[in-house]
């Protein structure tokens, strides 16, 4: 495939399926969103992927700040997961319009969707 000559970065904030308590089955979450990455690979736009636990391993706000940080976002697609926590949905929604002030915002519906959901608000190649 050929890269082009601008692609969108877009960075994905979501749980990790692995690193979220309970008694549930976090594989069909993990599948889905490898589903999601490999649509951003077909379609050859750059997508990193803050994956962050709620077991007390991350120091969320750290680890949210550092890969907003990391280059200019076009976009920051924040899962649903997230969402469902509001406390934190609220710290994520507000290290965005702080550390990442010109991306757009998108939210999926589905971890296999998140590559619909940025395309919504970027301009993707081809």
């Amino acid at each position: 495939m050929d890269t082009p000559a601008f692609a969108p970065r877009v960075l994905v904030i979501g749980l990790d399926p692995y690193r979220v308590p309970g008694p549930w089955d976090p594989r069909p979450v993990a599948d889905a969103i490898e589903v999601g990455r490999a649509r951003f690979v077909e379609h050859g736009v750059a997508a990193e992927f803050c994956l962050v636990g709620l077991d007390g391993s991350d120091d969320v706000e750290a680890v949210v700040t550092a890969a907003l940080g990391a280059q200019p976002w076009e976009c920051v697609v924040v899962g649903g997961g997230v969402r469902n926590q509001v406390e934190l949905f609220e710290r994520v929604v507000n290290l965005v319009r702080r550390h990442a002030p010109d991306a757009a915002i998108a939210f999926n519906a589905t971890a296999a969707d998140t590559f619909e959901a940025a395309a919504r608000w970027v301009q993707i190649p081809g």
